[in-house]
């Protein structure tokens, strides 16, 4: 499995959002300049894949998937759209702590190419299709720059909403 990363990410209240990658950016991978063309994750999210949301790449440090609808992505012009429900966690605190001060290096993800979904050119690689298995919130480095992260608020909902909602369902 391959993994890039890239640095947008938004923190709002208790939800993370912002782009896991960037279509159309040439980034430099080891001794070979890579780019994300459009379309290349339809398929996964076509198929309903079950894709993870983890802290620096490690499977012990789950923060959402997409499989119990806490992690929700979607494809656009710009690259592929995460948004995030943040877990009540050391961990999903930490990042949320991190990602309102902007001290969140970027975000990532890990791959594994489809049969045909890459195009080399001399020293280039395009990605054209590829089978996404997790999106990372990457603490340091990133190899994709650009991507972004942000915390969202979720709504609230009133106590005598709560209380009056709790007296409805006793009846």
């Amino acid at each position: 499995m391959e993994r890039r990363a890239s640095l947008e990410l938004r923190a709002k209240g208790r939800r993370l959002e912002g782009y896991a990658a960037l279509y159309g950016v040439d980034t430099r991978i080891s001794d070979f300049t890579e780019v994300i063309l459009p379309g290349a994750f339809t398929d996964t999210l076509r198929e309903g894949r079950d894709v993870l949301a983890l802290a620096d790449h490690d499977p012990k440090a789950v923060l959402a998937r997409t499989r119990s609808g806490t992690l929700r992505l979607s494809e656009d012009s710009r690259g592929l759209h995460f948004d995030l429900d943040v877990p009540n966690t050391s961990i999903g605190r930490d990042l949320l702590e991190l990602a309102e001060r902007g001290d969140i290096g970027g975000m990532s993800f890990g791959f594994t190419v489809r049969d045909k979904g890459e195009r080399w050119t001399d020293n280039r690689r395009e990605l054209r299709a590829v089978n996404l298995h997790e999106i990372s919130i990457v603490s340091a480095w990133p190899a994709y720059e650009g991507t972004t992260v942000q915390a969202r608020r979720r709504p609230t909902v009133a106590p005598r909403l709560i209380a009056a909602r709790r007296w409805m369902e006793s009846c």
